[in-house]
């Protein structure tokens, strides 16, 4: 298999697809398929006040989560707007993160700036370990994931091949938009609220104590009335052009959202993950960059 490699945007580098998107995306879905993830960056957190610690910290119940149970979590501002977000995993000494290229550095300055007297170690481990999607049907987070010591990752690529399809980010992201799974840069903005984008009871668990923004939250949560909605966008595959990320979202040719995660999928076509305007109605004719969107809550 050639590999064709991503050319643009935080995933640049790693591997887009094998020349078979369609198939990868088939065998994906039939949880008989890999991907290496080693470019997303890796945070190792260690000491006794770890879980403790991070529960106080995010949005998430992590004071009791048990050993090898991955969950997502996000880190908020006092406004309840997105400023972090990742996944993580214990493993009964050490919890682990697992982030978006670029994302380790301004989250390992936050949390050291909240250390105060927390018995917690925290360190960027990027160049020791990476992150691989093991074969298996998709769960919540689009895992199932594993973390492995970078040394070994040539002997982990020989094994998994020898039973799986490796596949690269075209099929996954194909996956993530038909599962309505956000991505912090492109379905948000320096706006955005969990509220809005699907992630209560997921990321956000929703019977925790106090946490940074929680206020915004539980209120809006009551409301039950968030500003915009994450909705998923068919758009017209005749046209050979794929918006940009980014993209206005127009209807009558006035702004009511942004486009964010574009993929072609390879049973609803061309699909991308949009956040809109709560009052846009579900069955208004929708474009972006001229090309026809019809949305789907």
């Amino acid at each position: 298999m050639t590999a064709v490699l991503v050319e643009h945007g935080p995933d640049v580098g790693a591997v887009w697809h094998f020349g078979e998107p369609n198939k990868e995306q088939r065998v994906l879905e039939e949880g008989l398929a890999w991907a290496d993830l080693s470019h997303h960056e890796i945070i190792s957190i260690t000491g006794e006040d770890r879980l403790t610690w991070l529960h106080s910290l995010t949005t998430q119940f992590l004071e009791n989560l048990p050993a090898g149970q991955w969950v997502s979590a996000l880190i908020l501002d006092p406004q309840g707007h997105i400023e972090h977000q990742f996944d993580l995993v214990d493993d009964g000494t050490t919890t682990w993160l697992t982030l978006d290229p670029g994302c380790a550095e301004p989250l390992i300055q936050h949390l050291q700036k909240m250390k105060f007297r927390m018995r917690v170690d925290v360190r960027d481990v990027t160049t020791e370990y990476a992150l691989l999607r093991m074969p298996g049907v998709a769960d919540e987070l689009g895992g199932p994931f594993s973390i492995v010591p970078r040394s070994d990752l040539a002997q982990w690529r020989e094994r998994l091949n020898e039973s799986a399809m490796q596949v690269g980010t075209w099929a996954l992201d194909a996956q993530r938009v038909a599962a309505r799974r956000p991505r912090i840069g492109f379905e948000t903005d320096h706006k955005s609220i969990p509220n809005e984008l699907g992630l209560l009871n997921k990321s956000v668990h929703m019977n925790k104590g106090c946490y940074r923004g929680q206020e915004t939250v539980a209120k809006i949560a009551n409301l039950g009335a968030p500003p915009r909605r994450l909705v998923l966008l068919h758009l017209d595959g005749s046209v050979v052009t794929v918006p940009t990320v980014g993209s206005d979202v127009e209807k009558d040719g006035i702004k009511v959202g942004f486009i964010g995660t574009i993929a072609r999928h390879y049973e609803l076509g061309t699909i991308a993950l949009a956040v809109v305007k709560r009052n846009t109605p579900l069955d208004a004719s929708l474009m972006v960059e001229g090309i026809p969107a019809s949305q789907e809550n």
